[in-house]
């Protein structure tokens, strides 16, 4: 490690960083550097001698993130932070201390809730289709983790599932928890409940845990659900010394029992906390966050983001084009060949694919988007799709290079690995078309930067190994594809150049999203996909055959930010806040 864990840090920043004892509050804004805070403190922690590496707990809601911090902390010289999900850790502390406590062995993990449902439902005769079985597993999920029994469900709940009935939703319920024990199974929530029921109930495995952990951090705490937030406190105990890091305007899973409430209160909850607001983004230009801040404008616990100082010249000069824009179209398909002409034209621009988005609310947008980048000769990959160790080429390659890997290199690593790519297809150029042909090329060209970029001294051996690693980390490598994605799931990540799409009333926000709460989602939900961009950001939406609106969120954003650009058959932009809906945007 060069220099201290302090350095390079902003005043903010470090004062984050710096306040290692006590309750502390980290409000994060989005690309405010929040990663690099926590684990800075953590390695100052280390540093100073305040943490053991072995007594620090960091909690993270994605094993992808975990493994991102556990990384950065090596880089910082820290090894030994259990930098875990919270469902990794409560599930080790169960098979740890279950033996002693139950005299047995923990109960297996349920591989795929629905179908047990199924069977369960089999069991009190129903016949549910296959989209009522994930929807009544969403809704035992929500259930569990909002800390609520059947009962109480069933009182609570006004509307059952598709065709099914409330009462007949929790007899299927029942008839599910009933399977599980008879088969000694728990699932993905269970863990949870079944490690806070065990500290509850045993205090010598209470005191263990808290002999062991002694001090804690929580990313995006704004995501978490009230039965996480009781096992921090049962992990916690009496003591004091925990560190929450969120951004409550990026609180977009409340469907699934998330409370922001949690990070509002902190303060409130801990009248001695240190709050620290970090607000200045290290990720997005000037005009993206003016338009981010208009959105959020009043909302509760928003933080109001300025440029990094860097960004600042840029925003100060009176360049239009740098505004994001707002265009609209007649129809879905002029819309999505709109946005592939303005990726394309992105790309001859000097962008690299891998750095543009395209993101929008439904996964159903996603077909029409990717046959209009197709059309264009643009190669897309569908975030949340099959993951790229599993692609069927990867598969093969990967395969074949351990085959190889057996017999005594003829040539030059990189040039034996480029040998064995292009027995099973690799071109020097891609396929001008999209498609699967062109899916498979850049898969191949995918692997081949990877061993580019291996260290030197590397074998075939050494390198399938780091595949078959990076396969089960789930790290997986970038392709020069532009990104095509839900809004939900671009959270966390970042690109240069970012294309919103679908911005209509109906689609964002979506249609069933009818109370204020479910709209403020939505909103926050349009709030983490313009914070994803860095350079550019385009928002666009189609009328289409049902005479769709622009979205509510263009008339509060209003023309101050956005810049409405004119294409054929469409034109206009969103009005100012509070401004003549008559002006908004509209297709000629």
């Amino acid at each position: 490690m060069t220099g201290g864990p302090l350095d390079g840090l902003d005043e903010r920043q470090r004062e984050a960083a710096s306040a290692l004892r006590g309750p502390v509050a980290v409000l994060a804004g989005a690309g405010t550097g929040k990663t690099r805070v926590i684990t800075h403190r953590i390695a100052h922690g280390v540093d100073t001698g305040a943490f053991s590496p072995g007594r620090v707990m960091a909690v993270t809601f994605t094993s992808k993130a975990a493994g991102e911090m556990r990384g950065r902390l090596r880089a910082l010289g820290v090894e030994g932070v259990a930098a875990r999900t919270f469902h990794a850790a409560a599930l080790a502390q169960l098979n740890y201390f279950w033996p002693t406590v139950a005299g047995d062995t923990a109960p297996r993990l349920v591989d795929n809730k629905v179908r047990v449902l199924a069977h369960a439902a089999d069991g009190i005769g129903l016949d549910p289709d296959i989209a009522t079985l994930r929807d009544v597993a969403s809704e035992i999920e929500w259930r569990k983790v909002t800390m609520r029994s059947i009962e109480q469900y069933a009182a609570e709940r006004t509307q059952g599932v598709g065709r099914m009935p409330v009462e007949r939703v929790a007899d299927l319920q029942r008839a599910y928890e009933r399977l599980k024990d008879e088969r000694r199974q728990i699932d993905f929530e269970d863990v949870l409940l079944a490690c806070a029921g065990m500290l509850e109930a045993e205090p010598k495995v209470s005191r263990a845990v808290r002999e062991q952990y002694r001090h804690f951090t929580v990313d995006e705490f704004q995501d978490v659900s009230p039965l996480q937030h009781r096992l921090l406190d049962l992990w916690v105990g009496d003591r004091r010394d925990i560190c929450v890091v969120g951004d409550a305007s990026q609180t977009i899973y409340s469907f699934a029992g998330a409370d922001a409430g949690f990070l509002l209160d902190f303060a409130r909850r801990y009248e001695d906390a240190r709050v620290v607001r970090l607000e200045t983004s290290y990720r997005s230009d000037a005009p993206i966050l003016d338009v981010a801040n208009e959105l959020m404008r009043d909302r509760p616990g928003a933080l109001h983001l300025v440029a990094r100082p860097a960004a600042e010249a840029d925003a100060d000069a009176p360049a239009d084009a740098d505004r994001p824009t707002v265009n609209a179209f007649a129809d879905d398909a002029a819309e999505a060949r709109a946005i592939a002409a303005a990726v394309a034209a992105q790309i001859r621009s000097g962008a690299e694919p891998s750095q543009i988005a395209v993101l929008y609310r439904a996964h159903a947008q996603s077909a029409e988007i990717a046959g209009a980048l197709a059309g264009a000769g643009i190669a897309s990959t569908v975030l949340g799709g099959r993951r790229f160790f599993d692609v069927p080429e990867v598969r093969q390659a990967v395969m074949a290079l351990r085959g190889a890997s057996v017999a005594p290199l003829q040539s030059a690593f990189v040039d034996a690995v480029r040998d064995v790519l292009r027995s099973l297809g690799l071109t020097d150029e891609p396929p001008q078309a999209g498609g699967a042909l062109r899916d498979a090329w850049e898969a191949r060209a995918a692997l081949l930067r990877l061993a580019e970029e291996a260290p030197a001294g590397s074998t075939l051996r050494t390198f399938t190994d780091e595949l078959m690693a990076r396969a089960k980390a789930q790290h997986e490598p970038a392709m020069r594809t532009v990104t095509l994605a839900t809004l939900h799931a671009a959270k966390g990540l970042e690109w240069d150049h970012v294309h919103v799409a679908g911005l209509a009333e109906g689609l964002l926000p979506i249609a069933y999203a009818t109370t204020f709460e479910a709209v403020d989602e939505e909103r926050r939900l349009l709030y983490v996909g313009i914070t994803r961009a860095a350079r550019s950001l385009s928002l666009t939406w189609a009328r289409g055959p049902r005479d769709r609106q622009p979205s509510r969120f263009l008339r509060e954003i209003g023309t101050r930010t956005l810049r409405a650009v004119g294409a054929s058959g469409s034109g206009g932009a969103a009005t100012r806040r509070g401004g003549s809906a008559s002006a908004s945007a509209r297709v000629r």
